[in-house]
């Protein structure tokens, strides 16, 4: 079951990198996250991408997000969140190849397992990706949701920085 507006975040681990080797400028040290602790007494917005890298995430929703990070957190926010079902160092290097730093944090959900408690995965196993999530995104106050918007295939309007504006 998808959460909904009014419910609050389950508990779990989203993983974090933020730091790269010198010598090849490779992510290393991923560190474990704990979602509601991270979410306690702070206004987050969280929008979720089926995948690093790819097309419509890497054009125009993560670099909507970075673009308007700034006016985001004028309204209130407090944090900006990335996630997507992948491994911790793919985006650590998404963010950094977008300029994410200090404006989005890259939270990866590798195995599916936080982006599953939220009901928002979805099966892309016959294109080649496995396991995903929706395209989406959350306004998340003290650890509970007051605004979702959840996309359908190939749509790209509810989960956008330019939407999530109009909503805060």
């Amino acid at each position: 079951m998808t959460i909904e507006v009014g419910q609050t975040l389950p508990a779990g681990e989203l993983t974090e990198c933020n730091e790269f080797d010198p010598a090849n400028g490779c992510p290393m040290n991923p560190q474990a996250q704990d979602v509601l602790a991270m979410s306690k007494g702070k206004k987050i917005v969280l929008f979720g991408v089926p995948g690093a890298f790819t097309p419509l995430c890497s054009a125009q929703h993560l670099p909507g997000y970075v673009e308007h990070a700034d006016s985001i957190k004028a309204k209130g926010v407090d944090e900006i969140w990335c996630l997507s079902v992948n491994d911790a160092f793919v985006m650590a290097a998404w963010g950094r190849d977008n300029q994410a730093s200090g404006k989005v944090r890259m939270m990866a959900d590798g195995s599916a397992v936080y982006t599953k408690a939220l009901g928002l995965d979805r099966d892309l196993t016959g294109g080649g990706m496995g396991v995903r999530c929706f395209r989406f995104a959350m306004i998340i106050e003290d650890g509970i949701v007051s605004y979702i918007g959840v996309e359908g295939s190939g749509e790209f309007g509810v989960s956008k920085a330019e939407t999530i504006l109009e909503q805060l």
